[in-house]
This record gives structure tokens, sequence and C-alpha cells, in this order.
């Protein structure tokens, strides 16, 4: 079996880093580079191939970076301006001034922490010109906060999207979080035996429940007891996700790497077997529909005329 490929974001934040190195240092062996970016002589080349052509605007001539690879090492043309931090302007101080303050914002923030700390000196930098941020609190944000911390169970009413319907569940509290403008609660559903993510906004009414034992593994996110600090995943599984396995043209690898719920886990002769958590049968049917008739399901069963009743639905709309 073929080594698992790095992601596309992961290759990208890698060859910049590469590349500002470079411009620091002007030249150096490939095996010195390589070593330092954990990475073979070959796999140094072709990621360097990938910023060939490359510059900035009007991407004339003067204007690429230029990236000399011979026998001997690398040798890096690119200009002093990739070499030193970028400075900001005022626009981007003032998003990172209020992203700050969205932080602090947060209950639970250090208002004497080193973030504040830095945000005096960049208030300062601007102008002492004040931005004020306020958050909205979801309803159920503060009963969930005393579940997490009194270690309790919450019985919840839930609306899902995917299935359009409400539900009774009751969690185990891991972790609650904000992202992109919403609030989630990580946490063991016991109606499905398995670890969910909740938006707070689909929470019709919370309520408190029986205390949990927080020796049980269904309590820890991970790394500890319930509420520890640990990192937040990408992705968790939502209330009415299933799992499904595709076989798939490697082709399509980079349809794959955008979707934060899918892990190839094998292959199967010519194509890339990838394991997708999916919430819903529509955005499974588009996924499928992209993917082309090179691609099939292989679990569940069920699941594998989808897409051709999908394209058999949408061929019978032309016609009609």
């Amino acid at each position: 079996m073929s080594p698992m490929p790095t992601p596309t974001p992961d290759r990208l934040r890698r060859l910049l880093s590469m590349l500002n190195w470079l411009a620091q240092e002007g030249d150096a062996s490939i095996d010195e580079m390589a070593a330092r970016f954990d990475l073979t002589p070959s796999e140094l080349v072709s990621e360097l191939e990938m910023a060939a052509c490359c510059g900035v605007p009007p991407y004339s001539p003067d204007q690429l970076l230029e990236i000399m690879v011979t026998d001997e090492g690398v040798v890096g043309r690119l200009g002093r301006s990739h070499a030193r931090p970028r400075r900001m302007n005022s626009s981007e101080g003032f998003a990172l001034a209020a992203a700050c303050r969205a932080l602090l914002a947060v209950p639970g923030s250090d208002p004497n922490g080193a973030l504040s700390r830095a945000l005096v000196k960049l208030d300062r930098a601007l102008g002492d010109v004040k931005v004020t941020i306020d958050l909205d609190a979801p309803d159920h944000l503060g009963l969930l906060r005393e579940a997490l911390s009194t270690h309790r169970k919450v019985r919840i009413a839930y609306y899902s999207a995917a299935a359009n319907e409400m539900s009774e569940r009751t969690v185990v509290p891991h972790r609650i979080f904000t992202s992109e403008g919403h609030w989630y609660l990580d946490g063991w559903c016991e109606d499905v035996g398995d670890t969910r993510r909740f938006r707070l906004d689909r929470m019709a009414t919370a309520v408190l429940a029986a205390a949990f034992d927080t020796s049980d593994p269904t309590a820890s996110p991970g790394d500890g007891g319930a509420g520890d600090e640990v990192p937040v995943q990408a992705f968790v599984p939502g209330p009415d996700t299933r799992t499904v396995t595709i076989a798939a043209d490697p082709a399509t690898e980079w349809l794959f790497e955008t979707i934060p719920a899918a892990t190839q886990v094998g292959e199967d002769g010519d194509r890339r077997v990838w394991e997708v958590h999916v919430g819903g049968d529509a955005w499974l049917e588009r996924l499928l529909l992209r993917l082309g008739p090179a691609s099939a399901v292989v679990e569940p069963a069920e699941d594998a005329s989808l897409a051709t009743k999908a394209a058999t639905a949408i061929l019978d709309r032309y016609r009609t």
C-alpha cells in the first residue's frame, strides 16, 4: 500500500515556509534543505517545482520567483521582501484588534493575560482608536457551561437540519466552543452511543440531568475528563451522521481533501477507498455525482444506488 499523501493545505504551508527560508539563505544544498523540511531530495525538488512561474502582479519576468535547482543545490532569488516579516496596514491592524477583542469577550478569557497586553500595544500603534465587540450568546449557553463545570448530563430537544425533525437526546458534555459565528456543544450522545456535535441555536430546550462519572470513558473528549482544555477537532459527526465508504478514482483526490470528514483508508485496485461522514442523502448524492461513474459506494449497500437514482431524477427533470 502506498503511503498516505500529504494534504494539499499542509503542502502549501510547507512550501511557503521553504520559500521564506530560501529567501533568507539565498542558496543551500539539496540534502541540507531536504533534511531541514523532513523531505527526501526528490520530494524537495518536486515541491519546489510547484513554485515555478509564481510571483506577484503583474507577473512579468522580473516579478516571478527565481528558483534554480542543480545537482549541487538550490539557488533562490526571491527578493528581500519575502525574507522579512510583512508590515500590516491600518485595515489589517483594525481587523486584528477586532479579532483580539472577540476572543477576550468569550467568557473565561483572562482580561490581564498576554493577549490583553498585546492588544494595548496594538491600540497604541493604531492611535488609541477603540473597537467594541459584542458577542451574542445563545439561550442555553449558561446552562450548558454549568453542566460542563458541575459534571452534569443535559437533556436537549434538538432540531436536525439533515433529517428535518426534532428529537430528544441525553448528552454528556465534553466541550463548548464557537466557530464561524455559531456556538457548538461536543458530547457523548447516549441515544446513539457515540460522540456528536450539536449547534446551540438548534436546541429548542435544554435541562440539567443526572451527574456523570468523570472517570467513565464516555465523559472524556480524548485527553482527559470532561471540560479539560484540549484542542477542538476540525470535525465531529452531527446527531444523524453515518459513515459511508467510497471507492474513487485517484484523480478525484483533490475533492476529498476539501472534505474535513473524509479519510483515506486503503486501496481497491486502481481506486482509492475513503471513509466519509455523511449527514444526509442530498449531500451524498451531490458528492457522488461530482465523483462520476468511476466511483462507487462500497458500504453501506443501501447507498450504492443513490448516484444512479440522483442522475435519473435530474435527467427526468430535463425531459419534462
